[in-house]
């Protein structure tokens, strides 16, 4: 058996594990496909052990191939596992099985690192949540290896995904958020037909409104749950495609302002259901934010001065995000001169650290998966996995820069300066009015890498050696970053602010 070495690299054994992920065996069947998946696991002495889906038997899980069949009689507290899908969660797999989350916690792992979530809604965070209530400690792949994860396994996401539109299986007792349970102040009249049947269609749905089959499908979606004797609609039903789903949950909405010198505020306040609010805040913003036509192609182009791309990225994320179980939280969204501001109700959600979403390298983890499934099917968001792209292309597209993110309880505030010069004024950073503009930008790319040589810093920016090293020793100098390494192995580290 290979041993751990001693200094602890999650990301080699990431890889091992997406290695050992290819190499799972598909059942001898043709109705579905199953996913790839592989486990890693290394023990207390080092000793290291693997295994995929299919390894000894078809269609046996990766984890219990490893913890079971491998390592049954063997004592493996304080073990680390590092698994490329979600561990099923209880109730996941028929009775008497056991769903591999348990597996894990009897066998008294100490740390599971996850490459991507269950890509059924029902069950995806389920297994995540129940580690953690267990008290074993979670983290998630880096972003990069999830998008390989979810490309190896693209045909099993969508069956997944489609499966989870036919009713075939009793909701799971875990819940992730108390608006998955049964709103007992709402009633199947108070859902907006309109918007219901925009999804049905959207989603490619073989059901009609009101009857037998769509009250299964939409209990199985988890948005209606059946409760003394009649189909009601759960928390996310009503929020998603309620008429007015702020008579009950008065704070799912969002709070706009417009600020700017000489002309005042302009305050909106928008309701309504989940799924129409995007397009109500983004029709809002095309109003308020400045905007140029461009003239110079066939078809004349609305230039805005902050790109909409962006803005309905973010937007879309605080809507499908947040956290509906906090009371008294809107969203606040504000526009002025220097920046566009969103305050989003909720602290990353676990495991996700704070770092991970200022730095733009956080994994990809839903919060509300039932939610993000529904905006999925019916195209609000782009593809699932992609994270912050949009957002850390801003300084290479746009020439803007990045975002500010911090949390400020119970909002993640998410601050976009809308010029190199606003990042200075509204940062809160004195050090930063002493960059220039073209320091600016450099200062942002290693914010968005973490670090870079002279070279690296150079080469991307095409600038002079002097020009280079000059930029690099002012923000030195500043303590924006440290110079570490010595001779051909210096390079630069963002100092955490």
């Amino acid at each position: 058996m290979a041993k751990q070495k001693k200094t602890f690299n999650p990301r080699r054994y990431m890889e091992m594990a997406i290695e050992i992920m290819n190499q799972s065996i598909q059942e001898p069947r043709e109705d579905k496909v199953s996913p790839n998946v592989g486990a890693l696991l290394i023990k207390p002495n080092g000793d290291i052990e693997t295994a995929y889906r299919g390894e000894l038997r078809h269609g046996d899980h990766a984890e219990f191939t490893l913890l079971e069949r491998k390592n049954r009689s063997v004592p493996l507290d304080d073990s680390i596992l590092f698994a490329t899908l979600e561990p099923c969660a209880p109730g996941a797999r028929n009775h008497p099985k056991l769903g591999c989350a348990e597996r894990i916690v009897n066998a008294r792992i100490k740390k599971v690192w996850i490459g991507i979530e269950d890509p059924d809604p029902s069950v995806d965070r389920k297994g995540i949540k129940y580690l953690i209530d267990n008290g074993i400690e979670v983290e998630l792949f880096d972003a990069d290896l999830q998008v390989e994860i979810r490309e190896a396994n693209k045909q099993f996401i969508l069956e997944a995904e489609e499966r989870a539109k036919h009713a075939k299986s009793e909701p799971m007792d875990t819940v992730l958020s108390e608006k998955e349970r049964a709103e007992p102040k709402s009633h199947l009249d108070d859902l907006s037909k309109f918007n219901l049947e925009s999804f049905i269609e959207k989603a490619k749905l073989d059901v009609k409104f009101d009857t037998p089959k769509f009250n299964r499908v939409f209990t199985q979606l988890g948005l209606l749950e059946f409760e003394n004797k009649k189909y009601v609609p759960t928390g996310l039903g009503l929020l998603l495609f309620g008429e007015r789903p702020q008579l009950v949950y008065p704070n799912a909405l969002i709070r706009a302002t417009y600020k700017t010198k000489g002309r005042g505020e302009d305050i909106e306040t928008v309701e309504g259901p989940l799924i129409i609010q995007a397009d109500k805040i983004q029709s809002w913003y095309e109003a308020r934010i400045g905007k140029q036509i461009d003239r110079s192609k066939s078809e004349r182009q609305i230039i805005y001065d902050y790109p909409l791309v962006v803005f309905r990225e973010a937007i879309i994320n605080a809507i499908v995000h947040r956290d509906y179980d906090l009371e008294g939280a809107p969203i606040y969204f504000e526009i002025n001169d220097e920046a566009i501001i969103i305050k989003s109700p909720g602290e990353p959600v676990k495991p996700l650290k704070l770092e991970q979403i200022k730095q733009f390298s956080a994994p990809s983890l839903s919060r509300n998966p039932k939610i993000m499934y529904v905006f999925d099917q019916m195209k609000l968001v782009e593809q699932r996995g992609l994270g912050f792209q949009t957002i850390k292309e801003l300084p290479e597209k746009f020439g803007l820069p990045l975002p500010l993110v911090s949390y400020e309880e119970p909002y993640m505030v998410f601050t976009f300066p809308r010029s190199g010069e606003a990042l200075k004024s509204v940062s809160g950073n004195d050090r930063l009015n002493e960059l220039n503009l073209e320091e600016l930008k450099g200062y942002d790319f290693i914010r968005l890498n973490q670090k870079t040589t002279r070279k690296e810093y150079e080469t991307h920016f095409g600038f002079a050696k002097k020009s280079a090293e000059r930029h690099l020793t002012h923000m030195t100098e500043l303590g924006l970053i440290e110079r570490k390494g010595a001779g051909p192995g210096t390079y630069y580290e963002l100092i955490a602010t």
